[in-house]
């Protein structure tokens, strides 16, 4: 393989498609034309063709017009006789004018649809080729995926548009412009020559400076794609930013990014202004040698004056259409670019390894027999470390077996690795015997289900979600999923939804709860049904009982089918149930439950303490079963793995929470500038309010629960030691047990029901009805519709948005702007007043030109003052020009961040409750801040300075007109009501379809973000085919948007057209009568009839960009909306009281219900009291409210009703971001963000904080247990992670989140199902964390379904459909008989 080819593969490796970019070319706009478009194409080329005819023909009827009158003047012809050949000619301009209108409406339309056609071709193959790429490819996306695809989006946008109005215009001009030229060299070919003398000059000059601009282009979008990047992870983490205090941060990265695409941008609109600037000097310049060659082969009468001016008309209008083509140049060279890019992925994709691999075998049974041998991985993110190292397992065909060991230990990579998502380095994987290579991609998938912890929905109803589970999903009936609900204990949440089955769960099932989605996933891949399951921590965040009954459901129908269960909880392996233990990608022990308990099998035989432990069981141990048929496999690679995180923890806790008797430090907002410090006493509340001395805070009994679920006062310093995890664990549930418990809660979900659903839906109307008095109507509108998803619906049945008019949207420009950019807009209009001025001033040099040719003497002379004349007037208007371009770009650039970075920084500011409505999803977020903006641009830099051109040149025109000759004047003015009416339609028809249009791709841009966002899932339910057809439907939709679009605005269009050479027509007419009438000189005619024409022919120009006006606009509309959205006006900012200390938070009777759920109340009239420095565990079923107690008390939410109070101040009073800096959480979910290790660790803190220093980031890692992880790495704490860095389990994220948390040296940490994808003796690491932070004065809330996390907190809340019903030490409420704490450990 040669240099070349190996650096392309590493340029495709690397993820880095934009680069060929700069290997663009002009064929790059037809990189997606097949056979079908040639039709559309050719005859949109034909029909440009013809209408750039009109032109030159134009020309040449406008040169017979003023050769009559020359001849007029010179007194050849007569009045009426004047009259009676201008009349021939206009009735052939009326003509023209028709024809011009038909051909117009042709042309146009016809390009709509190819630019349609285009567009729709390249979401179809983009859909089409990521659909078959393999992981890896994802995996090595450079920017992350969805980075990818939200730049795609636009990419396909900018395509889209270069190939409609654009590039037809340019063929058309191009047309016109060689016409021109041919009518010219035709009529008067040396003075034609000598005319154009200079036009190669000017094409080297143009070319050279467009191949500077493509550079910057290629920049400018990468630019753009690390912001979109940075402002897609945001709106992705919204609840970690606002925790965090990260607002500030993020807004300042994110303006940072879009600062240096606009300098890139500059580049660019400088060469495209000294582009205009150019060929403006040149066009006008280029009379001085034109006509003083024309006046002299006048005088030797080789030629007439109205051939001459025939051919100077002709070269006129041939470098107008060049210099109309020019403000199109950069459309249309982002097309380009945009067309290479994206024919370079699809090539890139047709290189690289499909996901339709070579495998072809399709055995007619599964029966699960699955045999590993001497597997070896590494993910494509990270090269220098192995996933899995010569590993071997057996998995025999109807038995389950469990696969554990630590976080990052390997184990989500086995279920990766055999639904084939990745190809192994070495080894290999038999399905009854077959290679897994050699089966088919389907098949495999088709008799395999695996359910990950992140169990991921689409957005459509839960029976459809669950009906995914089969092929064959639309023909699956209602009563077929009753059997998979039932097994996922999935029917009590059914019931409490509004619609039921058929409630939609939103965008990855934002309305559900995680345990709900677990529960969905669970139902799915029952209905599934393969021969092979592979739960991957697919109940981690259900509750013992929860997890318990759908653990034993999933037996009984597993029962003789191949099933495995990838765990943390070892209290799930039962006493004759296989597993394998795996640490750092090696097999270090295998075998029974029982075996390894007792030590009597591989390396736990040894003395020293397991690095698994397993619950003690004092009952008989089940008789042997019938050995395991199995290949022999013995590991030698098992390795001491002593516990060392206990010791390491404690000198890093000493030096992390050094004592702090009397001062804290309270971390503030993001600054760059500098870091706000203070030093304040514990007892102290700024600015006024003091609290309970420290002291004084005891564990208050909560009201309305009665007093025997309190802790008794003797049993406080009860030992508990069956609960510790150095001795053991509590006994195992029988299995007998577990079924009790089952038809139990079954009994007790039925009994309670009824009358429950009857309460909860009376509570949610009256809850409903003071939500808009709790919540400010500006930050969330209350529920109008019962149900879930009444945003999602409300969306799709309102009525289409005003767009909002160009007048109002150009009037944000001024408070926009600084002061230096101010300036600079109005030096940009004075340039645009020059330029306007100039042509009318041109107009009447011209003519003085034009009168040269029947003056009796001196006309040589007469023709070169006149034409110097010409050369200064170009010459100023040239330099005025380029200003005029560039300032106004550098404006509209400024005008536009600005936009984009207030946007930013108000959607961050909005309540939590604004981003669960539909219309405010993350995808169409980043899609305005991104592709709308840029098309916003144009508005300023391109339409309003040509805009306010035409408006002074109009009016320069018409009173010079007027002083000249004002009845024929008022005669052109006449029509001028006609083309406004006309105008105004076309625009009106044009805006209306072009936003919906914008619509209607934007829907297709949703199916296409949910399909690859979550590519994982849709591979592995098989729902390539669904979504592709999805999808196809929804750019089919698009494009009937388009072809009706083309069809409405391409007629209005055309009649505009015509509309002005009907009102030119009607000027020669009647200036015909009036210089036949001797009212006025034939000299001040023709001097009227240069500027009518020319202001008409600059006036003319803008109906063509009307269309993209009416995009800019849609595009403004919505960045507006988000800019002008309502900033510090929520509840999280109607405090002002700063908390230095945590003292009781206490909820008084309080009610909460999710705006964007309001089925019922989550929070029901709790009364709960959280005593500080005290560790407390928050447990309860799925959906009990213990997530909501967290978010109420970060305030990311207010509570709908009752009293949420910190030591008696109410959270509605107080300073949420001081509130945030003492409270750290670590969510279920962890946010990773895509930069360093040690950034995502110092998140949001001040560069200058001694807590964001190396070694306080070390500290806070090895307390979370991942430092010696991140040493392994081969850049450590600089090691790049989240979209587009190296990939990181579960487990790490959660321990980075960890790091995170306590690296801010929090008051209270609040533990989110915190150590759900930990391992156990990391999670043992966390619960001595929990000790040392009560110890040092740190309060812990624990929101936990875990055992033994319940028993390392020094008290237990319980909480039942919102209520508290148990409180108190964990030890007494585990013994308590008929308790709600037994019943979820399944004790009862």
């Amino acid at each position: 393989m040669d240099a070349n080819t190996e650096e392309q593969n590493d340029r495709i490796r690397r993820g880095t498609e934009t680069s060929q970019a700069s290997e663009a070319r002009w064929r790059s706009l037809f990189a997606f034309t097949s056979h079908s478009h040639v039709l559309p194409l050719c005859l949109a080329l034909t029909l440009a063709v013809a209408s750039g005819v009109v032109t030159p023909v134009l020309s040449y009827l406008l040169g017979k017009v003023f050769d009559c009158f020359t001849s007029f003047g010179r007194g050849k012809y007569t009045g009426h006789e004047l009259v009676q050949k201008v009349s021939r000619y206009c009735i052939g301009l009326t003509g023209l004018g028709a024809a011009s209108g038909a051909l117009h409406t042709g042309y146009f339309g016809f390009w709509l649809v190819f630019g349609e056609l285009q567009a729709k071709c390249a979401r179809d193959s983009l859909f089409a080729g990521m659909l078959e790429k393999d992981m890896e490819w994802y995996d090595l996306r450079k920017d992350g995926t969805e980075a990818l695809i939200q730049r795609l989006q636009t990419q396909i946008r900018e395509l889209q548009m270069a190939t409609s109005q654009p590039l037809g215009f340019a063929v058309q001009s191009t047309v016109t412009a060689i016409s021109a030229l041919g009518l010219a060299l035709y009529t008067a070919w040396d003075l034609t020559l000598v005319t154009i003398a200079t036009i190669p000059f000017v094409v080297i000059i143009l070319a050279w400076i467009s191949a500077k601009m493509q550079p910057s282009i290629d920049a400018q979008a990468k630019e753009l794609s690390t912001a979109s990047k940075l402002a897609n992870n945001a709106l992705q983490a919204i609840d970690t930013i606002k925790c965090f205090n990260g607002q500030d941060f993020e807004t300042w990265q994110y303006a940072r990014a879009i600062k240096s695409a606009a300098k890139k941008y500059l580049v660019q609109a400088k060469a495209n202004a000294l582009q205009i600037g150019f060929v403006r000097f040149v066009t006008l310049s280029m009379f001085v040698q034109g006509f003083w060659y024309g006046s002299h082969i006048v005088i030797k009468g080789k030629k007439d004056p109205g051939q001459v001016l025939t051919a100077f008309w002709s070269c006129l209008m041939a470098l107008q259409a060049v210099e109309q083509i020019l403000p199109q140049m950069i459309v249309l060279e982002k097309g380009r670019a945009a067309g290479a890019t994206l024919e370079a992925i699809l090539t890139q994709m047709g290189r690289r390894r499909r996901v339709i691999m070579t495998g072809s075998l399709t055995p007619q049974f599964c029966e699960g027999d699955i045999e590993v041998r001497n597997l070896s991985f590494r993910y494509p993110s990270r090269p220098d470390q192995l996933a899995l190292q010569s590993s071997s397992f057996f998995f025999p065909a109807g038995e389950t077996t469990f696969v554990i060991g630590q976080s990052g230990s390997g184990k989500s990579t086995l279920g990766n690795l055999l639904m084939r998502f990745y190809e192994p380095l070495a080894g290999q994987i038999l399905i009854d015997g077959n290679a897994l290579q050699t089966l088919d991609v389907q098949w495999l998938r088709n008799n395999i289900t695996l359910v990950q912890q992140q169990s991921i929905l689409f957005n459509e109803t839960i029976f459809k979600n669950i009906a995914f589970g089969r092929r064959d999903w639309d023909r699956v009936r209602r009563e077929e999923v009753k059997h998979p609900i039932d097994t996922a204990f999935l029917q009590h949440t059914i019931n409490d939804l509004p619609k039921g089955l058929d409630t939609v769960v939103g965008t990855g099932g934002s309305a559900m709860s995680g345990g709900q989605r677990q529960r969905v996933a669970i139902a799915r891949a029952r209905l599934r049904d393969t021969p092979i399951l592979i739960l991957d921590e697919a109940t981690s965040a259900l509750d013992q009982v929860s997890k318990g009954m759908v653990m034993e459901a999933v037996r009984e129908w597993r029962r003789g089918k191949t099933t495995i269960i990838i765990t943390h909880d070892l209290s799930q392996i039962e006493d004759d149930e296989y597993a394998y233990i795996l640490d750092k990608g090696v097999i270090v022990q295998e075998g029974y439950r029982y075996a390894l308990q007792k030590g009597l099998t591989g390396p736990l035989g040894a003395p020293r303490r397991p690095s698994i432990n397993f619950p003690m069981s004092s009952k008989r141990l089940p008789r042997l079963p019938e050995e395991r048929r199995k290949p022999s496999v013995t590991s030698t690679n098992s390795r001491s793995r002593g516990s060392t995180i206990s010791m390491r923890l404690h000198d890093s806790l000493d030096i992390l929470y050094p004592p702090r008797p009397q001062s804290v430090y309270m971390p503030g907002i993001f600054s760059p500038a500098a870091e706000r410090t203070q030093s304040v006493r514990r007892s102290q509340i700024e600015p006024f309010v003091s609290s309970t001395a420290a002291g004084a805070f005891t564990m208050h009994r909560m009201s309305g629960i009665p007093s025997f679920f309190a802790r008794p006062p003797d049993e406080a310093a009860e030992p508990i030691n069956d609960t510790d995890p150095d001795f053991g664990w509590p006994l195992p549930t029988p299995r007998e047990q577990k079924r009790q418990d089952l038809s139990l809660v079954n009994e007790l979900h039925q009994s309670r029901a009824s009358t429950r659903r009857t309460a909860i839906r009376k509570q949610a109307n009256r809850a409903a009805q003071r939500l808009s008095n709790v919540i400010p109507m500006k930050a969330v509108e209350p529920p109008t519709e019962d149900h879930p998803n009444r945003e999602h619906i409300r969306d799709k049945a309102e009525k289409p948005r005003l767009v909002a008019p160009i007048k109002k949207i150009l009037l944000t420009v001024w408070p926009t702007l600084t002061w230096r950019h101010r300036t600079l807009l109005i030096l940009g209009f004075l340039c645009a007043a020059i330029h306007a001025a100039a042509t009318p001033v041109f107009s009447w040099v011209f003519s003085k030109l034009l009168s040269t040719f029947f003056l009796p003497t001196n006309r040589s002379r007469e023709a070169l003052k006149w034409s110097l004349s010409v050369l200064g007037v170009g010459g100023g208007d040239a330099v005025a020009t380029y200003f005029l371009h560039y300032l106004l770009e550098s404006c509209g650039q400024a005008w536009v961040d600005s936009l984009r970075v207030e946007a930013m920084k108000r959607i961050i500011d909005q309540p939590r409750a604004w981003f669960d409505k539909d219309k405010n999803g993350v995808s169409k977020l980043t899609e305005c801040l991104d592709r709308n903006a840029e098309e916003m641009r144009n508005l300023l830099g391109r339409f309003a300075g040509f805009m306010f051109v035409v408006v002074v040149m109009l009016l320069t025109a018409l009173v010079w007109s007027l002083a000249v000759c004002w009845k024929l004047t008022l005669v052109g003015l006449a029509s001028a009501p006609f083309i406004y009416t006309v105008t105004k339609l076309y625009q009106a028809v044009s805006g209306k379809w072009e936003d919906r249009s914008n619509d209607a791709g934007t829907a297709a841009a949703s199916i296409f973000t949910e399909t690859f966002s979550n590519v994982r899932t849709v591979r592995a339910l098989t729902l390539e085919a669904y979504l592709h057809g999805k999808y196809l439907q929804s750019t089919e939709n698009a494009f009937q948007v388009g072809l009706r679009r083309a069809a409405y605005s391409s007629i209005f269009y055309g009649i505009s057209d015509s509309g002005i050479v009907f009102a030119t027509a009607l000027i020669f007419y009647y200036g015909a009568v009036v210089a036949a009438s001797r009212a006025f000189t034939t000299q001040n005619i023709i001097t009227v009839f240069s500027m009518l024409l020319f202001s008409i022919s600059n006036a003319n120009a803008i109906i063509a960009f009307i269309p993209q006006i009416n995009s800019s606009c849609v595009t403004a509309t919505r960045l507006l909306r988000l800019a002008n959205l309502p900033h510090k006006s929520s509840h999280e900012h109607s405090g002002h009281i700063r908390l230095s200390v945590l003292g009781t938070i206490t909820f008084d009777r309080v009610n909460f219900i999710y705006p964007s759920r309001p089925t019922g109340p989550v929070l029901d009239t709790l009364n709960l009291t959280l005593a500080p420095h005290t560790s407390i565990a928050l447990v309860g079923a799925s959906g009990s409210g213990k997530s909501t107690v967290a978010s109420l008390i970060l305030g990311l939410y207010p509570p709908t009703s009752g009293a949420l109070t910190f030591d008696s101040i109410s959270v509605s009073a107080l300073h949420l971001p001081s509130l945030r800096s003492i409270i750290s959480i670590v969510p279920q979910t962890p946010q990773i963000f895509a930069t360093s290790i040690a950034s995502n660790i110092a998140y949001a803190l001040p560069e200058r904080s001694t807590l964001a220093s190396r070694a306080a980031i070390e500290r806070a890692a090895e307390v979370a247990g991942i430092h010696s992880f991140i040493t392994s790495l081969p850049r450590g704490y600089q090691t790049l992670i989240g979209e587009g860095g190296t990939g990181l389990s579960g487990g790490q994220a959660q321990r980075i989140a960890i790091a995170r948390a306590v690296a801010r040296q929090p008051l209270l940490l609040i533990l989110d199902e915190a150590t759900s994808a930990l391992d156990g003796e990391n999670a043992r690491g966390i619960r001595e964390l929990v000790r040392r932070l009560t110890d040092q004065s740190v309060g812990v809330l624990m929101v936990t379904h875990d055992r033994e996390m319940m028993a390392a907190c020094e008290e237990v809340v319980v909480l039942k459909d919102g209520v508290v019903v148990e409180q108190g030490p964990f030890g007494y409420l585990a013994q308590r008989y008929g308790g709600e704490l037994r019943r979820l450990l399944g004790e009862t």
